[in-house]
């Protein structure tokens, strides 16, 4: 699995993904934006050094490395998918208008051309109508776009239980098994 963070406020929404994902012993790929590392940082506290102390078994590409082999369609089409969370409006509109200026922006270009499944997990509000419009390029293109926005049918109680549903569905668009949510009419 290929994990991309960018700048857009919810680092917590990446990092939730991440743990998820390590315990159910997925090999994570994980591109952090500089705007990415910032985020963490100011909402989180996390370093790179502190998360590569975490997770030791994480593979971290500099977004800067264009060359990397998950920017191959021949690599990249052995993964289960490709998640951004969150995603800001910026990385949204480099691939909504086919820019690639970083790993991300490439990793997701080559997911839609592979149809790998790419899910981006926008983190904004308002939308403008060029947000909008970029979803609907995306989506057209293949994307499934996923807003963190938590619903509250699982009555939660916490601010995990707000972050658990929302990584719930990045993994429910995935097609991975989990239990980190009350489905509707789930006892």
């Amino acid at each position: 699995m290929v994990l991309c963070i960018t700048g857009a406020s919810g680092a917590i929404y990446g990092y939730r993904l991440l743990q998820v994902l390590v315990s159910m012993d997925f090999q994570m790929d994980v591109v952090v934006s500089s705007s990415g590392w910032i985020v963490l940082k100011h909402e989180m506290g996390l370093t790179k050094e502190k998360l590569l102390k975490e997770f030791p078994q994480v593979n971290l590409i500099p977004e800067k490395d264009i060359s990397n082999s998950i920017a191959s369609g021949s690599r990249l089409i052995q993964y289960n998918g490709v998640i951004v969370s969150p995603c800001s409006m910026s990385t949204l509109a480099h691939v909504a208008n086919g820019i690639n200026q970083n790993l991300i922006h490439r990793v997701c270009e080559v997911a839609l051309k592979e149809r790998v499944p790419l899910v981006m997990v926008i983190r904004e509000t308002p939308y403008s109508l060029v947000h909008i419009e970029n979803m609907l390029k995306v989506a057209h293109a293949g994307a499934i776009i996923l807003p963190a926005s938590p619903g509250f049918y699982n009555k939660p109680k916490s601010l995990q239980d707000l972050v658990d549903f929302v990584v719930g569905k990045v993994l429910d668009a995935l097609r991975i098994e989990h239990n980190l949510y009350k489905r509707w009419k789930e006892d």
